[in-house]
């Protein structure tokens, strides 16, 4: 019990500052942050798989959780007739051509080594692929597009459960991961980081700009989720007879029967937000909950001894008998399916997909600066990271307006400093959490809670 200390002390601590939240805001923002701890929280456990276990340095986050978010549109959402009839059969092709290429390159690259001017036949079927491509899908493209851009513009998905959308999106994610992987992770380690950032790039600007796909920036909005909506139970009489059971002393306190029932349709209101909010922590709990039994069994088994041996010293590791690119590219997959569920599991609890937000900032470095913060190679470090992270990132525009108008109590509502310091309070998160980090690198450069190598 006594190894778990820090752990218990931390997370306390943490579980504090949210109920503080819910008192003196609201729940429903409290929930709100921690339904965003919880996700942020998948991202580092994904990250920290890469960088803590095999220290990989991945800089490409941001693509592989936009590619779980495109899993929950093109899974849940309803497919549209109108844009498989117009285009559909084209796009089918174009991918029907590309497999004939893949296959075909691989095939001449297996199975006819000695064959003369090779180079030549691969590059022409890659040219005449592309040429093709290019002719069957730019009017397919377009009809698609053009079949109400206002609402639809798109081919839609499938319309299945969107959780299965999480399962889809880490495959997603690891799918492309694997290909990455195959051609960049032999890159110096500031080579793969670009590499990873830049590849990050594309992935995000394809699914901006092909609006065929997913909308592009016009946005996919009303996406399916696995809670009720707040509409549906303000209407529903066993939700509104809990609320009114709940508050029956508030609601006792009124005596006109028209502002009674007021009050309690603004009680279920807000009830209502609160009831969903906690159905999504509690699957998002359950997901964390479970990858972190799997990753801490795997950090402590012969596996993860062996990941530990490539990170401290590849040259002794390989020389041992250990095959080192083999086990970097495993765990470069595993952890960008991580990543790519995060983001699945994000879109769905905003119930929007907005491809034009997904920048480093956010979904790379901030990541990256919860995982250094909590604890590179601890999983409760990592987790703990992401909510202390994404915590500070949410509350610091509310603390520093706080601390603002409370310095500045004496100074006249006029005063221009005052007013300069008031319309800067967003922007100060950046500073509080740069501040964070650098007395975190000063006084504690392992994280809040270093890794501890267990002997077994």
């Amino acid at each position: 019990m006594k190894q778990y200390y820090n752990v218990i002390t931390a997370y306390s601590i943490m579980l504090f500052l949210i109920i503080l939240v819910g008192v003196f805001q609201s729940w429903s923002i409290a929930l709100s942050i921690l339904n965003y701890c919880l996700i942020s929280a998948v991202m580092t456990i994904g990250a920290n798989l890469q960088w803590g276990y095999a220290g990989l340095i991945n800089f490409g986050i941001m693509g592989y959780t936009a590619l779980g978010g495109l899993a929950v549109v093109l899974i849940s959402v309803a497919p549209v007739p109108e844009a498989w009839s117009a285009g559909g059969l084209g796009l089918i092709i174009c991918l029907l051509i590309i497999v004939l290429m893949v296959l075909s390159i691989k095939l001449l690259s297996s199975k006819f080594k000695t064959l003369k001017n090779k180079t030549f036949i691969i590059s022409s079927i890659i040219i005449i692929g592309i040429i093709l491509i290019r002719f069957i899908s730019a009017p397919a493209i377009e009809n698609i597009e053009s079949i109400d851009p206002a609402k639809t513009g798109f081919l839609g998905g499938l319309g299945l459960p969107v959780l299965l959308s999480w399962i889809v999106g880490g495959l997603f994610a690891a799918g492309v991961a694997f290909v990455v992987g195959k051609i960049a992770l032999g890159l110096r380690a500031d080579y793969l980081a670009i590499a990873t950032l830049l590849i990050a790039e594309i992935i995000v600007s394809i699914i901006k700009h092909e609006d065929w796909l997913a909308r592009g920036v016009k946005n996919v909005i009303g996406l399916k989720r696995p809670a009720p909506y707040e509409i549906d139970l303000q209407n529903t009489e066993w939700f509104i007879n809990l609320v009114e059971k709940f508050n029956s002393t508030k609601l006792g306190l009124v005596n006109s029967i028209s502002e009674k029932q007021k009050l309690l349709s603004q009680l279920v209101i807000d009830a209502s937000s609160v009831y969903v909010k906690l159905c999504f922590t509690g699957l998002f709990l359950i997901v964390v909950v479970i990858l972190l039994v799997l990753t801490q069994r795997a950090l402590y088994s012969p596996w993860g001894r062996k990941m530990r041996a490539i990170r401290d010293n590849e040259i002794s590791a390989g020389a041992m008998g250990k095959n080192v690119v083999k086990e970097h590219l495993l765990i470069f997959v595993l952890g960008s399916a991580i990543v790519g569920l995060a983001g699945a599991m994000m879109v769905t609890n905003d119930g929007l997909f907005t491809p034009g937000s997904y920048r480093p900032m956010r979904y790379t470095f901030v990541i990256w600066v919860m995982v250094i913060v909590g604890g590179t190679g601890n999983n409760f470090g990592a987790i703990l990271g992401g909510f202390a992270v994404w915590f500070l990132w949410v509350q610091a525009a509310p603390i520093s307006l706080f601390l603002i108008s409370l310095f500045t109590s004496n100074l006249p509502e006029t005063n221009e400093l005052k007013i300069h310091l008031i319309n800067s309070a967003p922007y100060f998160r950046f500073l509080i959490i740069g501040i964070g980090l650098l007395v975190i690198m000063r006084y504690r450069p392992q994280g809040i809670l270093p890794e501890k190598i267990v002997k077994q």
